[in-house]
C-alpha cells in the first residue's frame, strides 16, 4: 500500500473505534474555552478603545508584540512559571494570550471603521454613549469583530496541537506518538484532521460573517466604509486596523 491508502485505512479505523472523536473533542474543548476567555477579555477593551479613542497606540503595540510570541516557547515559559502540576492552566493561558490580539484588533477596528456621521446622527437624536455603543457601533462593527474571532480561533486551533507535547491530548497526540514510531500514515492522518477542523471552523465563521454583512442595510454609510476597508478574511489572515479614526 502507498502512504495515502495507509492513511485512509488509519483514519477509518480510528474514527470507527472512537479514538479520533475523543481527540477532536479534546481539541475543541481547549479551543472553545480559550477563545471564549480571550473574547471576554478583548472585546470590552476593544469596544472601549474604539468608542473613546483612548489607548489605541498601547493596544496596537501589545497586539503586535503578542503576535510575535512563539507558541511553544510561550507554553513552556508559562509551565515553568506556574509549575508542571498546573500544565492545563499554563496551556489555557498561552492559548488565550495568542487569541487576544486578533479579537482585540477586530473589536476596536470594527467600531473605528464606522462612518462618523452615523455616530453624530445617533448623538443628535439624543442617544446616550452607552446606547450608541450597543445599538449603533456594536452591530455595525460586528463584521470586523467576527473577522478577529475567526483569526483568533484558527490561531488557537493550530496551537492546541502543541498541547500534546505537555501530555494534554488533542489531535497533536497522534502526531507526537507517530514521530518516534515512524508511522507516517498516523502523522499524516492526524494532521489532515487538524486541517479539516480548521477549515470547518473557517467556513462556519465565513457563513456567519456573510449573514451579518447581508443584514446591514445597503443604504447604511458604514456598510460602504466596511466593504472598502476590509478585504475578505483568509485562513490565518490578520485583521487589518485602520490608521485613523
Amino acid at each position: 500500500m502507498n502512504l495515502f491508502s495507509d492513511t485512509a485505512a488509519w483514519l477509518a479505523e480510528h474514527f470507527a473505534s472512537g479514538e479520533l472523536w475523543l481527540r477532536i473533542g479534546e481539541h475543541m474543548f481547549y479551543t472553545v474555552i480559550s477563545v471564549v476567555i480571550a473574547a471576554a477579555i478583548a472585546i470590552p477593551i476593544g469596544y472601549y478603545i474604539g468608542h473613546t479613542g483612548r489607548g489605541r497606540e498601547i493596544a496596537v503595540g501589545i497586539s503586535g508584540a503578542a503576535r510575535a510570541l512563539p507558541s511553544f516557547g510561550l507554553i513552556l515559559l508559562l509551565i515553568s512559571l506556574v509549575g508542571v502540576v498546573q500544565r492545563p492552566i499554563a496551556a489555557f493561558a498561552a492559548f488565550v494570550i495568542l487569541a487576544i490580539p486578533s479579537i482585540l484588533a477586530g473589536a476596536y477596528a470594527g467600531i473605528q471603521a464606522i462612518d462618523r456621521t452615523t455616530i453624530d446622527s445617533a448623538r443628535a437624536i439624543g442617544m446616550t454613549e452607552w446606547q450608541i455603543l450597543w445599538k449603533v457601533e456594536a452591530p455595525l462593527g460586528l463584521h470586523l469583530l467576527l473577522g478577529g474571532l475567526r483569526s483568533g480561533t484558527l490561531q488557537v486551533v493550530a496551537t492546541v496541537t502543541l498541547s500534546a507535547f505537555i501530555n494534554l491530548g488533542g489531535l497533536g497526540y497522534d502526531i507526537l506518538q507517530g514521530l518516534p514510531l515512524r508511522r507516517d500514515e498516523q502523522i499524516l492522518g492526524a494532521a489532515l484532521v487538524v486541517i479539516a477542523l480548521a477549515l470547518l471552523l473557517d467556513a462556519i465563521f465565513g457563513a456567519v460573517t456573510h449573514i451579518v454583512d447581508r443584514a446591514i442595510p445597503d443604504g447604511t454609510p458604514s456598510r460602504a466604509r466596511l466593504k472598502l476597508r476590509t478585504p475578505p478574511v483568509r485562513w490565518g489572515a490578520v485583521v487589518e486596523t485602520p490608521t485613523s479614526r
